[in-house]
């Protein structure tokens, strides 16, 4: 069980800290999107290679989560129908051609839809790779490099990121182009989210990404103090709620949601509480 918390440790953290940006750029919901479209990357890929360990199913995933969130914006920016509108239609639409791949041309593969959902993080440890004379879990090792990637960009670019999550217009006119930085984060966001959602499912996947940075920006307006806050309680929220599958024998994946979720209502209490109270200045 060391190994699963291990890997919902580095998922959690790997997720959240893309998703601390997402939070903030109002684009959470994107990550649910992406989390279903990139079903059809997948499948598309493994009809080419015939392999579901082909590193081409992560260039696909990737293809199409970026061709997901063109479309949305190209839908949404027409003014014709709101953001959140085109989010419905692309995601909907993309995953369910998807499934209709899977159910009919893949009934022999392990491509199952419940898999997709909820994952299989308990499983895990039975898929192992050797480093260096140490046999650890395929799904931790490449999530842990998932990770480094993700942390080197947001130390690399970091001025960027800050810039055009809270003034994108200021972007442009100091010299860089948010719309580059914009995709190289939801190019992460989507190699993240497909490595990730095999292990935990997209589910998870999705609750890592948008209930840990939600959470930290109700008690913080401060981006460095934000992201530190979001990595802490990925990090609760993946133990506590992989305790508590472990323990009543429930899904590890649904019950790290679901103290992700009651942890954010604890929170989104207190502060409403304490604003409450809070005494006025004179």
């Amino acid at each position: 069980m060391i190994e699963v918390f291990a890997v919902l440790l580095i998922t959690a953290l790997a997720t959240s800290l893309l998703g601390v940006f997402l939070v903030l750029k109002g684009q959470a919901m994107t990550t649910d999107a992406i989390s279903h479209t990139i079903l059809l990357g997948i499948v598309l890929a493994f009809f080419i290679t015939n392999d579901l360990r082909s590193p081409l199913l992560i260039i696909g995933a990737t293809v199409i989560g970026l061709l997901t969130v063109y479309l949305i914006e190209l839908i949404s920016n027409s003014k014709l129908v709101k953001a959140d509108a085109s989010i419905g239609i692309v995601f909907t639409a993309l995953f369910a051609i998807a499934v209709i791949l899977v159910s009919r041309y893949a009934d022999d593969v392990h491509l199952d839809i419940d898999v997709v959902l909820m994952g299989q993080v308990l499983f895990a440890p039975l898929n192992r790779i050797d480093i260096l004379g140490f046999s650890l879990p395929y799904a931790l090792v490449q999530l842990s490099i998932i990770l480094l990637i993700n942390i080197i960009f947001v130390l690399l670019c970091y001025k960027e990121l800050k810039v055009t999550s809270f003034d994108p217009i200021f972007a442009a006119v100091s010299g860089f182009s948010a719309t580059l930085i914009y995709y190289i984060l939801m190019s992460l966001v989507s190699i993240t989210a497909v490595t990730a959602f095999d292990t935990v499912g997209s589910i998870l996947v999705i609750s890592f990404f948008t209930a840990p940075a939600m959470t930290a920006y109700l008690v913080s307006k401060r981006l460095s103090r934000m992201i530190w806050l979001t990595l802490i309680i990925a990090a609760f929220n993946s133990i506590a709620g992989g305790i508590f599958g472990y323990f009543t024998d429930t899904s590890i994946s649904g019950s790290v949601a679901t103290v992700s979720f009651i942890t954010f209502i604890l929170v989104f209490m207190i502060q409403k509480f304490t604003l409450s109270h809070r005494k006025p200045v004179n």
